[in-house]
């Protein structure tokens, strides 16, 4: 399943970099976030409650940043498991200035299994953009407050 946005924020590079990287402000705006804990620098330990059409789960996971190239780009792997199955998946998020406004483009892919997938495979890439759009809301009130 592949999902892509793009989000606009009035703010600097910087400000909307350092707010995509503090585990405060993101586990804040996850959905269904219960535990966003750092492991290591660019390593945490997550647990979301999350639902696909009737189908709801709690999952436990790891969030890794990689490939950082401040403040242009990183690259996140996600991976998790739950009573409705199991995903694995990465998104790259590409920053771009241009007068103090800045544009995040995500770019992602999961490969997710179990009952979540096979119920809710026809739902699964509305509910993901759902969801991310959910999340850039919540990070646009929190940066532009």
């Amino acid at each position: 399943m592949k999902v892509e946005g793009s989000y606009m924020f009035n703010t600097d590079r910087e400000t909307l970099w350092t707010a995509m990287l503090s585990p405060e402000v993101f586990s804040g705006c996850i959905p269904g976030c219960q535990q966003f804990q750092p492991t290591s620098d660019d390593s945490y330990d997550v647990e979301l409650k999350v639902g696909v059409a009737s189908i709801t789960g709690t999952y436990a996971g790891r969030v890794t940043v990689v490939e950082r190239n401040h403040p242009e780009h990183y690259r996140m792997l996600i991976e998790g498991t739950g009573s409705g199955g199991s995903i694995k998946g990465s998104a790259q998020f590409a920053f771009t200035e241009n007068d103090r406004t800045t544009e995040i483009r995500v770019v992602g892919d999961a490969q997710v299994t179990g009952m979540v997938a096979r119920v809710g495979q026809r739902l699964m890439g509305s509910a993901s953009r759902m969801l991310m759009n959910q999340f850039f809301a919540c990070l646009k009130d929190k940066i532009e407050a």
